[in-house]
């Protein structure tokens, strides 16, 4: 059985930083991608970055290149999550998901398996 589960979110001012933490669990992330979401009431679901590989390759939402980094970690079957320079249009719920999309850019439709998510709040 397949399972996700997200820690590490909660509230910061704009400017902080938060490390978001995905515990895998039921499968190895060869030939999986895994991604993290996000999702604000009334919004669709947008992918924010996703990794394959241990990092081979990796892809960035356009608005937090540069603040977020993707990471994993093999060995541990954990995905990462490190958010810089936090603004309060990061506030979301923070969902990790495993799947194999067609290509890198991170479409929830094509991802199976997903975590119950992380609630994200940043105050300006």
């Amino acid at each position: 059985q397949v399972q996700l589960e997200e820690s590490g979110g909660g509230s910061v001012e704009a400017g902080g930083s938060l490390r978001l933490s995905c515990a895998v669990s039921g499968l190895t992330f060869s030939p999986y991608w895994t991604a993290w979401f996000r999702q604000v009431p009334g919004k669709e679901r947008e992918g924010v970055a996703s990794i394959y590989s241990g990092g081979i390759f990796t892809y960035y939402f356009d608005s937090v290149k540069g603040r977020f980094t993707i990471s994993q970690d093999n060995a541990k079957n954990l995905v990462y999550l490190q958010m810089n320079s936090l603004k309060p249009e990061d506030t979301a719920m923070y969902y990790c998901a495993a799947g194999r999309p067609r290509s890198s850019r991170p479409n929830a439709n094509e991802y199976n398996y997903w975590g119950q998510g992380t609630q994200v709040t940043v105050s300006s």
